[in-house]
């Protein structure tokens, strides 16, 4: 089962997507998921970018696993304009053990497939990921 978990198919759509968010800023998000049956990594759900955080955390499912990528704009203390891309690993502790595996067992390779990746989360449950948290691991 790890080799089989392990070797998740990344779905070309994912990679051109999250290249479409860091080049053009197409996106504000991106909500990726694990087809089991086609055996490959897809992309679940778009969000435009005039949608906010609050949008994005809606957007995930509550006892499911997802890998998401958020681009978040801060303003820094020296008035500076920015923006930091996030991967979040969101694994709910209500989710199917087997899910939690698979997830787990195919993140880094997904990662890798992800060029531009600048801060990672894990997440059990929202408050791991709130606005706080991602403003705080931002600057």
């Amino acid at each position: 089962m790890a080799n089989a978990a392990s070797g998740m198919a990344v779905n070309d759509d994912c990679k051109l997507k999250f290249l479409e968010l860091k080049a053009k800023r197409t996106y504000r998000f991106i909500v990726y998921k694990i087809d089991e049956k086609l055996k490959q990594v897809i992309v679940e759900k778009l969000g435009e970018p005039t949608l906010g955080y609050e949008d994005f955390a809606a957007s995930l499912p509550e006892n499911e696993c997802r890998y998401a990528i958020y681009d978040f704009d801060f303003v820094t203390e020296e008035n500076c304009q920015k923006s930091k891309i996030f991967f979040i690993a969101w694994s709910p502790d209500s989710s199917r053990v087997r899910s939690k595996m698979l997830y787990a067992s195919s993140k880094d390779r997904f990662k890798r497939e992800l060029d531009g990746i600048q801060v990672e989360l894990q997440a059990t449950d929202p408050t791991e990921m709130g606005l706080d948290v991602i403003r705080g691991r931002a600057t």
